[in-house]
């Protein structure tokens, strides 16, 4: 607001001058002031005292810095808005915001720090990354690319052996960083029914469980891929990958995989034509392995392995585009082998299913050994 040359004593004075009986046009002659000006004092100040001029002028002009004050509160509430809706804690984001203010609202360095509450120096100084952290992200970066459905837990468990020392927390601040987060998937939603809870096993080779996944080559003809599971290391038994199955083609993949292993106490299996020929019952019953059938339209009975093949899917099949048979074979030979030595399980200490079973079987061995000394003490 333009100020006036003119104390309110000196208008009030003129106001009362014309009042006596003086010309307006004189008035404003002797004093030079313009006839327009007069009008506007009389306009304002007519019948005032001295005082109350004054007070009108300190009103004013506290007026006029509430203006100012409203305005750059305005200002400072919609650049805030603005660069974030909610006030960030980490000192990068605050960064970032205090970069755009100053850039798209004109806002000095100092006002903005002032509304992110970042000092200038923490401002103007970032900190250096370090060279073990600058290792963790290369290597976070490079698991999340080669296991796309992994999350950081599982990527701290990769990193475990190489970094001891590293915690799950700056795992995640770094998996964070590089935007690696993985793409939660919808459950679909299926009416409520009662449901049958899985026995659990007690020792590797209780129970094995069994079913089939179906995929196609790059010509479009379709394979199957009959996958075996432990119940209770979660080792991948065996996973037989080809044209088409029968009943008698699925007891010599079993025979062949017992060569190794040894025969398994039980099987559990759907109602697939496979599992229900004769072939099938006649190879159980001659074995000595108890047959465990699910009920139709239940495969929540069987859920061990269809948690596996679910990541087998995702895993393998998912990321891979077969041409042939024998490539094919070789891809899940591999994963297989990835999956029992390398890749870590939840819900088995986050450790390989081998190293797991390899535990167990220590453990046990050491019972056994223990109790034998003390039946011969």
């Amino acid at each position: 607001m333009k100020k006036s040359r003119f104390t309110e004593e000196q208008i009030i004075g003129f106001l009362r001058q014309a009042e006596a009986g003086i010309p307006v046009k004189e008035l404003c002659r002797k004093g030079g002031f313009s006839d327009q000006t007069f009008y506007n004092w009389r306009s304002k100040y007519a019948g005032m005292q001295v005082s109350e001029a004054k007070r009108l002028r300190e009103l004013e002009s506290e007026n006029a810095k509430l203006k100012k004050l409203l305005a750059e509160a305005h200002l400072d509430i919609h650049a805030l808005k603005g660069v974030f809706g909610v006030k960030p804690l980490a000192p990068r984001a605050r960064r970032a915001a205090i970069e755009a203010m100053v850039q798209q609202y004109d806002l000095s360095e100092r006002r903005a720090c002032r509304l992110v509450g970042l000092s200038r120096d923490c401002y103007r100084n970032p900190p250096v990354e370090t060279q073990l952290n600058q290792q963790l992200s290369a290597q976070i970066v490079e698991i999340a690319h080669a296991r796309r459905r992994f999350g950081y837990r599982r990527v701290h468990d990769m990193l475990r052996p190489q970094f001891p020392d590293v915690n799950h927390k700056r795992v995640y601040r770094l998996y964070s960083e590089a935007s690696l987060s993985v793409r939660k998937r919808k459950k679909a939603k299926r009416p409520t029914s009662e449901r049958v809870p899985l026995q659990l096993a007690q020792r590797v080779n209780e129970v094995w469980s069994m079913d089939f996944v179906s995929d196609s080559l790059a010509s479009g003809r379709r394979i199957r891929c009959l996958t075996v599971a432990d119940d209770f290391s979660h080792e991948c038994v065996d996973i037989v990958t080809d044209f088409g199955m029968g009943g008698v083609y699925v007891t010599r993949a079993l025979d062949q995989a017992a060569t190794f292993r040894g025969y398994p106490a039980a099987v559990r299996t759907d109602n697939g034509p496979e599992f229900t020929s004769r072939a099938f019952i006649a190879w159980a019953q001659a074995r000595g392995v108890r047959h465990l059938l699910i009920e139709p339209g239940r495969p929540m009975q069987n859920g061990y392995i269809e948690s596996f093949n679910g990541k087998f899917r995702d895993e393998c099949l998912n990321e891979h585009w077969f041409q042939t048979l024998p490539q094919a074979r070789v891809v899940i030979a591999a994963w297989r082998k990835d999956y029992n030595e390398v890749r870590p399980h939840s819900s088995i200490g986050r450790i390989p299913p081998a190293r797991f079973a390899e535990l167990h079987r220590l453990r046990a061995g050491d019972a056994v050994r223990s109790s034998t000394d003390r039946a011969i003490d």
